[in-house]
Order: structure tokens, then sequence, then C-alpha cells
């Protein structure tokens, strides 16, 4: 639900808005990241003992009860991360990100911009990661709530989209908020565009079973 922008990007300053923990705590000491009280966790961080589905650029705990559904192109390359627990759904996004400043301001002005052009009004509502955007939308079944968290970290950007229960009351995220808070995400050394989505791929548990299904697919 957003774009990127052509040109110079514009980005917020630590001295502009207060950053998320993660981000916060990177910049701490003089660019010498400490560890989280809890996450999405950089990887240094990342707690060990924990059984995770291995995405690439995301680690997604494995809790008992929540259903991953993931959407990934004929390639193996992830597209879509949606985690189903009762009546919530949380989408997840990572991105590429500057090291020392934060984009979630900007990535939500423009999110609540896109919103507004299609006569949406959303809330700014501050959460546990600092200021999310709430709003209901218009979908082909009717009104639906939905909440967007962005946190901050050390050269990248988690976006989560909350949708169904845990949108319209943020206390019932339960496991959900659980998983969001346990992500591990594993940013590579490679120079990337500000916003580019970090690489995801299928575990190849999964990806051999969409080969085979799509062998069979074209056999038919």
């Amino acid at each position: 639900m957003f774009s990127r922008k052509r040109g110079a990007a514009k980005h917020v300053r630590a001295t502009d808005a207060a950053p998320s923990k993660a981000l916060a705590d990177s910049l701490a000491s003089d660019g010498e990241p400490v560890a989280p009280e809890f996450g999405p966790w950089d990887s240094r961080f990342a707690p060990e003992g924990v059984q995770r589905l291995d995405l690439g650029s995301l680690l997604i705990p494995a809790i008992e009860g929540v259903e991953v559904r993931v959407q990934a192109n004929p390639e193996g390359g992830v597209e879509q991360v949606v985690l189903v627990d009762g009546e919530s759904a949380l989408q997840l996004g990572v991105f590429a990100a500057p090291k020392s400043e934060g984009i979630w301001v900007e990535v939500r002005e423009e999110i609540a911009s896109a919103m507004a052009a299609d006569g949406v009004t959303p809330r700014e509502v501050q959460g546990r990661y600092g200021v999310e955007l709430h709003a209901r939308v218009n979908t082909p079944d009717g009104p639906a709530d939905v909440r967007f968290v962005g946190v901050d970290g050390p050269r990248w950007m988690v976006r989560a989209l909350y949708q169904g229960a845990a949108a319209s009351d943020p206390s019932r995220e339960g496991v959900l908020g659980v998983v969001l808070e346990g992500l591990v995400v594993i940013r590579d050394n490679e120079p990337r565009p500000v916003r580019e989505p970090l690489p995801m791929r299928l575990p190849k548990e999964m990806a051999e079973q969409q080969q085979q299904q799509q062998a069979e697919a074209a056999g038919q």
C-alpha cells in the first residue's frame, strides 16, 4: 500500500520522532547495537532454542494453532506471508532501510494518504511499537478494520498488517502479537534501495512440494 518515490528518498532523522525500540537500541551507543527487550529481533540478538519457519530474510516463530499461509512465485520467491489465528490475521512484510534512521513515519504517512484518496479516514494510535495506523476500509465483503504496525530496525523495517478481531481490538491480537515480537530479521550485506522488499524464499520442504504440484499440473 505504499510506493517507492523517485529521486532522493525522504527519511526521518532520529531527532524527528521517537524511534522504535529496535532502532533506538541500535543508536544508543554510537552505532553499536544493544540487545532489545523484545523483537522483532535483528538476527544478532535472536534468542536461541526457538523453533522457527525459515523464509530467508524473515524467521517466523512456530506457535501451535497459528496457520502460516505463504504465497510464492514459480521460482520459490515468497511474495506474501499471512498468519491466521481464529478471527484474526497478520500479514508481514520486511524491507530495506538505512542503518541509522527509520522509515516507518514516512511509510505511515503514505499509507494514510492512499487511504484518504479512497475516502477512508485513518487514525493514528499509540501502540506497543509506537504510532500505529487504524482504519475501517471497504472490501468486497463489506467494511473491515485494519491496523498497520511498523517496526524500524537497523537497516530494516517490518510492516505488520492486522486484520479481523486483532485490528478492531488490539487486546485480541493474542498469539499473533507473540509472533510479531518473536520475528527474526536476517538482513544481508547487499546494498539495497530503501524500501526494497528483503528477499524471502520458501523453506526446502515447501519448495519441493510446490515443484511437485507444478509438475503434476503440467502433466495433466
